[in-house]
């Protein structure tokens, strides 16, 4: 299977990319009930690794 995101970058949830997870708040409540991909806190910005959207 082909890997669609960057394995080497920070993706944010407001990239085009991301859309295929759903909307930003999609993403947003899965942060809160801790399903989804890993996200990593950068600062007050969410970020998503490349290698955990991956899988």
């Amino acid at each position: 299977m082909a890997n669609i995101f960057d394995a080497d970058r920070i993706h944010f949830p407001e990239d085009p990319e991301m859309r295929v997870f759903g909307s930003i708040e999609k993403l947003a409540q899965w942060r809160h009930r801790n399903v989804g991909p890993a996200f990593i806190r950068i600062g007050r910005r969410i970020g998503y690794h490349g290698t955990d959207l991956n899988t």
